[in-house]
């Protein structure tokens, strides 16, 4: 049978014996008649007399409803009973051995757990992976769990099938959305349930949703007439980042790069209209909050990210625009760090933004690490001070978990720098809903921001906006 990513949708591991009575036949078939797309034989038990008996009726069975059938572990087993192919673990046959044991007569899998080792094995001639533990299992307690994005980065980085694998569960297989992988393979979650086969057609449902399907952000900020900030730029930012972006207005404004003309502010009630139409339908992996103009509306996000338990929010504190102009009022400083800091995942203030959040003067490194610490331990959340308004170079601050961590950035000589705020916390909500840690999230948007810059863009007659499709044909921060 050929080897396609359609064959590895819902990857059903045997397990052990039911307190129903159910065979190992019966286990199988009612996952098969499920939507089980792949079956290996997992029987750590068994003899190789009784694993050789197992394979062979599953082998047929398999064959009947058009399934993929593997055995673990044992290619000798493989052959004999005339399955599809094999899979090893990284501690147990070498790929290259199994190939040349078996030539071409067996799909071969492998688990891997970083992309240098799904490289390796596919240049030993691995025909699919087994990528994991995405979660916590039960029954391996010293499991290391990879991060989500570490499944994306094997997906793109290999052109065969990968199925994500470990402590996958119907709760929890949504969050895998989005990464690129073929499907997923499951034990208890299948062949632990009391139904079996509507256990399986439900699980192939979220599967394919996970495997088809893509990683969300939404951004709620003002609108930029001109182009270069605020939604039109993070909206620019996400899709060139690789997730799907939606769009919660907070404020019209008539600008270009000369400045601000004019704020028209939406009403409190259109922005709670927006944010449910959007979390009721299709829920953001990630947010981010920019441009805000007064306590009403920040409020409105605040009640609206408690309501649907919103995570990963990225708030860039806008005061004031790169022209000079005023963008939010005095009163609303002290609502946003009442009510929505603390919400946050992660707050990105330039400096100063941050002289105002921190009450402090910053003039040096020094005081930003003081500064940053500060506003973190009154906001509740962790912070990005970005040194990009000093004069001598770009880096910047995070503080997070109690830990700081310097960030050094390339100063790029353009005078172009419309949106960049916008355009960094933009990046950071991508990243972060596709499951990379904070600080890896920062250094990639920050990677993203500099070849933004670096394209050289020059439109307008004041502080022009940034090229953010430069990287448009691949993903732009790898």
């Amino acid at each position: 049978m050929k080897c396609t990513k359609e064959n590895f949708l819902l990857y059903a591991v045997t397990g052990g014996a039911r307190a129903d009575g159910m065979t190992l036949y019966e286990q199988a078939e009612a996952a098969l008649r499920g939507g089980a797309t792949c079956l290996q034989l997992r029987d750590k038990t068994a003899t190789r007399e009784e694993l050789l008996a197992e394979a062979k009726e599953l082998a047929e069975l398999c064959h009947r409803y058009g399934a993929l059938f593997i055995v673990n572990d044992s290619a000798e087993v493989a052959i004999a009973s005339g399955a599809d192919g094999v899979h090893v673990g990284l501690s147990d046959m070498a790929v290259s051995k199994v190939r040349e044991l078996a030539g071409n007569r067996l799909i071969i899998g492998a688990s891997a757990h970083s992309v240098a080792e799904a490289r390796a094995a596919v240049s030993a001639g691995a025909d699919y992976l087994g990528v994991g533990a995405m979660y916590e299992t039960a029954t391996k307690t010293d499991t290391h769990v990879l991060p989500h994005a570490v499944l994306g980065e094997i997906t793109h980085a290999v052109d065969v099938p990968v199925v994500a694998i470990g402590g996958i569960t119907k709760e929890n297989l949504s969050k895998l959305l989005g990464f690129g992988q073929a499907g997923v393979a499951l034990v208890g979650a299948i062949f632990g349930a009391p139904d079996i086969e509507a256990a399986a057609r439900e699980l192939r449902k979220l599967s394919e949703r996970a495997a088809y399907g893509m990683r969300t952000a939404l951004t709620i900020a003002g609108s930029d007439s001109s182009g270069g900030a605020g939604i039109q730029a993070d909206i620019k930012t996400m899709t060139a980042n690789g997730v799907y972006a939606m769009s919660a207005i907070t404020a019209l404004t008539a600008q270009n790069t000369t400045g601000v003309e004019s704020i028209f502010p939406v009403t409190p009630e259109f922005l709670a209209a927006q944010m449910d139409s959007i979390f009721r339908d299709i829920e953001p992996d990630a947010v981010k909050i920019g441009m805000v103009a007064n306590s009403e509306l920040i409020r409105v996000i605040a009640a609206k990210l408690r309501e649907y338990k919103a995570t990963d929010v990225v708030v860039d504190p806008v005061m004031v625009a790169t022209s000079g102009s005023s963008l939010m009022q005095s009163e609303a400083v002290a609502t946003l760090v009442s009510e929505l800091l603390p919400l946050a995942r992660l707050a990105t203030p330039n400096i100063p933004e941050a002289e105002v959040l921190s009450g402090m003067k910053i003039t040096d490194e020094a005081s930003m690490e003081v500064a940053a610490a500060k506003i973190a331990a009154e906001a509740g959340c962790a912070v990005l001070l970005k040194g990009g308004h000093r004069v001598l170079d770009a880096s910047d601050y995070l503080f997070a978990d109690g830990q700081g961590q310097w960030f050094r950035g390339e100063r790029i000589d353009n005078p172009n720098t419309h949106g960049t705020g916008c355009t960094l916390s933009s990046a950071i909500a991508s990243f972060l809903a596709q499951g990379y840690p904070l600080p890896e999230a920062v250094a990639r948007a920050k990677r993203y921001l500099t070849g933004a810059l670096a394209a050289m863009l020059d439109l307008g007659s004041g502080s022009g906006p940034m090229n953010h499709a430069y990287a448009v044909g691949g993903f732009a921060a790898e």
